[in-house]
């Protein structure tokens, strides 16, 4: 699964309305949302899709807020609040693309 893949997937999956508030969250606009969620999936770690919901949200949170602030130059704080919308579409993405391929 690439990158892209997953992000266009996420970007369907917000809609926007949710690409709307993130961006509120963050205090910009909707196509530096949408650079975030891009940057976001991109700084996830591959082992992501492993885990329960709140183990993998508290293990992965930090450092992918660190480096989506670092690549964007958003404010950690904000970047922080937005992924805790952003990631749980993330988790739930990868887990319908999990639960739809073949064994």
């Amino acid at each position: 699964m690439s990158d892209e893949s997953l992000q266009k997937d996420v970007l369907t999956e917000l809609g926007d309305d949710r690409i709307q508030e993130l961006a509120g969250e963050l205090g910009t606009d909707a196509d530096v949302a949408r650079t975030v969620v891009g940057t976001t999936v991109s700084a996830l770690p591959g082992t992501v899709g492993d885990g329960t919901l709140a183990g993998v949200l508290g293990r992965v949170t930090t450092p992918t807020a660190q480096t989506v602030s670092r690549q964007t130059g958003l404010p950690l704080a904000s970047v922080t609040r937005a992924l805790e919308l952003l990631l749980p579409v993330v988790l739930s993405v990868i887990a319908k693309r999990r639960r739809s391929c073949p064994r």
